[in-house]
């Protein structure tokens, strides 16, 4: 039950996730000393990618927020509180849990189609 309330209120959560995530990263990144074009290139994506990440137009995949996240020296949960949040506050967690379930399950899909994809037709 919990899950479906998530999903259908997902939308308005995520992209106001999107915005906190595009900031956090911003301020992280400037606070290592890096410029959009250093971290894109360390993260192997392009300034434009980037920037709109920063933006908050898009979001990441599992592995580039691993990447994100190794490269600025900061914990992923990191990225997803505001500046003075506790990381171990129940709001943040839950907000965390919600965020890795969604690409948990869009990776388990892209995995699914993969291996139909490498079966041999019956």
């Amino acid at each position: 039950m919990l899950f479906f309330y998530i999903l259908k209120h997902f939308r308005l959560l995520f992209m106001d996730i999107k915005k906190l995530f595009g900031l956090n990263l911003k301020r992280y990144r400037k606070r290592v000393g890096l410029s959009q074009e250093e971290l894109s290139e360390k993260v192997d994506i392009s300034v434009k990618h980037l920037s709109k990440i920063e933006r908050g137009l898009t979001f990441v995949s599992a592995d580039l927020l691993e990447k994100l996240s190794d490269n600025l020296g900061v914990s992923v949960a990191q990225l997803f509180c505001k500046e003075n949040e506790n990381l171990y506050d129940d709001n943040v967690l839950n907000r965390f849990d919600r965020i890795t379930e969604k690409h948990l399950i869009s990776a388990m899909e892209g995995i699914k189609g993969e291996i139909r994809q490498d079966l041999p037709n019956s």
